[in-house]
């Protein structure tokens, strides 16, 4: 009695190693209440209520946030004298102080609770989107560094919000990438609705200010491509806030320009992790829902993937270098938009090919599905299909622009089989992803057996089952899937192969408009087609969609070739 009262007042560090498969008592179980459903006959009943409406208001908490936020953002586009971009500014960094003080109380408060992580979900939180988020916020990190050193630069033209404003960002993301990296598997089983407030607050914060950055690229882009005319017709005459002649000033302007798009990204992803940690709340893993295995990136049987994919990765440096150096001089080639669109025609329908050969090789593998409830999974098919929707709509409207003006020039028939083939890509590999993260991981002949003697371990013991017995029916499992894995290694390793070979694909896809090249609004075609704003408001849609697009493939691709 006195060991089983002990071990119940063990601090919450105790809970998170503890193994999920062991049976837990009901008295470490907190079941949520709301006063809405107490008088519901059953624990169980009135705890899945309460967990419904308390992700309904923490969901609408999140909604009005994000509502007053946009209203501040588009009532600055579009009246700019009444409301300032320093209101914006002062508007997030209250933001960003509240969901400071809550990740802080979550660190020191609820995650140290007697049982608050009895659960640990292993889907979430994968190495990759983790390290993701220590990247980008890095990144964001040093932009932020470089804005205020131009800004104190410029201090006499400047305001000090522009100062304070990136002082907060930097705490802001420390403590947000420290809290993910350590706590992005966390399964809260205490202070439920409060720290789903807490979470949808982050999600909002987050989503706002990925808002205002596409925001602000939008109208930096825009300074950048009417440069030349500016000067032009305002020859003679200096700006009133203008970089002095020094190599610091010119350090923090161009870092700032090369860093401006991790941001957007960084945001992006943490508000995905977010969402995940949001579902997990209060949820209570069954032991049977725990992998067995966790596969591990090898680079083992693959061959032309790495290559083919190495291939074209370095070409695509070199057109995304060439475009660079041509199309923002003072006047830009055509034949550097023609070399640009020529790879993006040669590359996408091998990327198309080898994500069909992959999904017919997933119909005839005859693996069985993984239909238990999963998050993770869900929350990465959704963006998938989500962000998928910004590359294609550019297409569409691409489409529409070059088919209304001249689709026989070369230019235009360029930019017309790009689109075209863009669409057919996105979604040959949203289908070849999807269907693999829905597929059991493979598991070679000694991993089964070894499951197959943890499994029965226990059962021996019980039963004294004869030693001799047991190995013959080991043996038995054993050669069945040495036969399995004969058949099918050409499949597993083809799967292999196509993944490697779009995870580098995607790599250089995802570097190329991270890094500056959009030729979409630099080409000029549908600029003309649609006028200057509406043809920025569907870039600003799009381009950032589409470059967290090619991220999450990365991902996703990985995963698929682990398991495979």
């Amino acid at each position: 009695m006195a060991g089983n009262k002990a071990s119940k007042q063990k601090p919450c560090h105790h809970c998170k190693s503890r193994s999920a498969s062991a049976p837990l008592d009901n008295s470490t179980i907190h079941y949520e209440k709301f006063w809405l459903y107490r008088h519901c006959s059953s624990v169980q009943q009135r705890d899945r209520q309460a967990q419904k409406a308390g992700q309904l208001f923490s969901g609408l908490l999140a909604m009005n946030v994000v509502f007053l936020g946009s209203a501040f953002i588009s009532s600055m586009i579009f009246n700019h004298v009444a409301i300032t971009l320093a209101d914006v500014w002062i508007l997030l960094s209250i933001l960003k102080v509240l969901c400071l003080c809550w990740i802080i109380y979550y660190l020191l408060g609820t995650s140290r609770q007697p049982h608050a992580v009895l659960y640990r979900d292993s889907h979430a939180g994968a190495i990759w989107i983790r390290g993701s988020v220590l990247l980008f916020g890095a990144f964001s990190i040093l932009l932020n560094v470089f804005q205020i050193g131009y800004s104190v630069i410029l201090i006499q033209c400047k305001s000090r919000v522009e100062i304070v404003f990136p002082s907060i960002e930097i705490l802001f993301i420390l403590s947000q990438a420290f809290f993910l990296w350590h706590h992005s598997k966390d399964c809260i089983q205490v202070q439920h609705n409060f720290t789903r407030c807490g979470l949808m607050l982050t999600i909002a914060t987050d989503f706002l200010l990925w808002l205002l950055a596409v925001t602000n690229d939008t109208m930096h882009m825009e300074v950048e491509s009417q440069l030349r005319e500016v000067e032009q017709r305002f020859e003679g005459k200096t700006a009133l806030c203008m970089c002095p002649n020094t190599t610091i000033c010119k350090v923090f302007q161009k870092g700032y320009i090369l860093l401006y798009p991790f941001n957007t990204e960084y945001c992006l992803v943490c508000c995905s992790v977010l969402y995940v940690m949001w579902k997990n709340v209060g949820r209570r893993i069954s032991h049977h829902h725990i992998p067995h295995i966790k596969p591990k990136f090898k680079l083992q049987g693959v061959v032309f993937g790495p290559v083919l994919g190495t291939i074209a990765v370095i070409i695509g440096i070199c057109v995304f270098m060439l475009y660079q150096i041509q199309a923002t001089g003072s006047a830009p080639n055509h034949q550097v938009f023609v070399m640009y669109y020529s790879y993006y025609i040669v590359l996408l329908p091998l990327m198309s090919l080898g994500a069909v050969i992959g999904t017919i090789i997933h119909a005839l593998e005859k693996k069985e599905l993984d239909t238990l409830k999963n998050p993770t999974r869900s929350l990465d098919v959704v963006l998938l299909m989500g962000a998928a929707l910004g590359q294609i709509g550019m297409s569409y409207f691409s489409i529409v622009a070059i088919v209304a003006t001249d689709p026989r020039d070369l230019l235009n028939s360029l930019i017309l089989s790009h689109s075209v083939l863009l669409i057919v890509q996105n979604i040959t590999q949203n289908v070849f992803i999807i269907d693999g993260l829905h597929r059991q991981p493979f598991m070679s002949p000694g991993k089964e057996e070894e499951m197959k003697e943890e499994q029965n371990h226990e059962a021996y013991d019980q039963r004294r089952v004869n030693m001799l017995g047991l190995g013959q029916e080991i043996r038995k499992v054993s050669l069945s899937y040495i036969h399995t894995y004969s058949h099918l290694s050409w499949k597993r390793r083809a799967l292999k192969e196509i993944s490697f070979f779009l995870v580098l694909c995607n790599i250089i896809l995802w570097i190329m408009p991270t890094f500056g090249a959009h030729p979409v609004f630099e080409n000029g075609l549908e600029r003309s087609f649609y006028g200057y704003s509406t043809w920025f408001a569907i870039v600003n849609f799009g381009l950032p969609l589409g470059v967290f697009y090619r991220m999450h493939s990365v991902g996703g691709l990985l995963e698929v070739y682990v398991t495979a």
